[in-house]
């Protein structure tokens, strides 16, 4: 599979460069899907340094890199520390982490990941298991669906929508992504149409592969996984998934509460190397349009 068709990386060279590449380092790439990161990352090892790429979506594992340096891992970026373990490695000099959903998914239709298809409306990572999105539509109530769009997709009509939805599944199943569209599409600002439709099906995907959930475990793995001095490279494409990204690296635990000694100093295991977020250049936009919402962020474990 083409890695270029699959998917375009965001912010390639300031992610590497963010990762302040040891040649004979070990890295992981949780997200690996087309591999541009990866592949970027490969160029600058030497025969020594090792890369785990990580994807939960068994199409990924299709682009696998061939080379005794590279291992691929079938997982959930949740249970980082524990494939860690399972390969015997006890701590990597780098993690990065695209946070975003791959060309490959957004132009499946049968994924369920755009409003501009019409297809079943599933949306999981991992087919394998767990709810999909019509699942969802069909069996949360009022007050979750109001609940998820809301924080999930930042819809300041979160309850008409979900009102919506609750009254026309009881006269029949909403089962593709253009049965959605024509339920919540009276709700939806026509001046707003493309940006408010994306929003929700952006909460949907949010809660069918709990990707909240797995974001924090990820961050509060990667102070036990990395080494001191290693790096954190994260790229987020909303703002709930970047401020949560923020407040981690500025004070080293998920809820954001910086923590103090006596003396002032910030007590926290890791440290934002770029205080100012970094965003794609307007070359970088008109190249890919869709990397317009990236936002990277680093952070270094501290020496201890």
């Amino acid at each position: 599979m083409n890695q270029q068709v699959y998917h375009i990386p965001a912010l390639l060279e300031q992610s590497i460069e963010g990762l302040n590449i040891h040649p004979d380092g070990t890295y992981v790439d949780v997200t690996f899907g087309g591999g541009g990161h990866s592949r970027a990352i490969m160029e600058r090892l030497s025969p020594l340094g090792h890369l785990y790429g990580m994807d939960r979506d068994i199409d990924a594992w299709r682009n696998r890199i061939d080379d005794q340096r590279f291992t691929f891992v079938l997982s959930n970026f949740a249970y980082l520390s524990n494939f860690m373990r399972y390969y015997g490695v006890k701590q990597v000099d780098g993690i990065m982490a695209d946070l975003g959903v791959s060309f490959h998914h957004f132009d499946d239709s049968e994924r369920g990941f755009s409003f501009r298809f019409d297809g079943e409306l599933d949306m999981r990572m991992n087919r394998a298991g767990g709810i999909n999105a019509r699942e969802v539509i069909a069996t949360y109530t009022e007050e979750q669906l109001a609940q998820l769009f809301f924080l999930y997709g930042e819809l300041k009509q979160s309850r008409r929508l979900a009102a919506a939805i609750v009254k026309a599944r009881a006269n029949r199943d909403i089962a593709t992504t253009l049965q959605l569209i024509d339920v919540v599409k009276p709700h939806i600002r026509p001046t707003q149409e493309k940006k408010e439709l994306a929003q929700v099906f952006q909460a949907l995907r949010i809660e069918v592969n709990h990707e909240i959930d797995a974001l924090k475990r990820l961050l509060v793995q990667s102070l036990h996984v990395l080494k001191p001095g290693g790096r954190l490279v994260v790229i987020t494409y909303h703002s709930l998934e970047d401020r949560l990204v923020k407040n981690f690296m500025r004070s080293g635990n998920i809820e954001g509460m910086v923590q103090k000694d006596f003396y002032g100093r910030v007590q926290s295991l890791i440290e934002p190397i770029n205080n100012k977020v970094i965003v794609p250049t307007d070359e970088e936009v008109a190249r890919n349009p869709r990397a317009r919402s990236a936002k990277l962020r680093v952070g270094q474990k501290k020496q201890q």
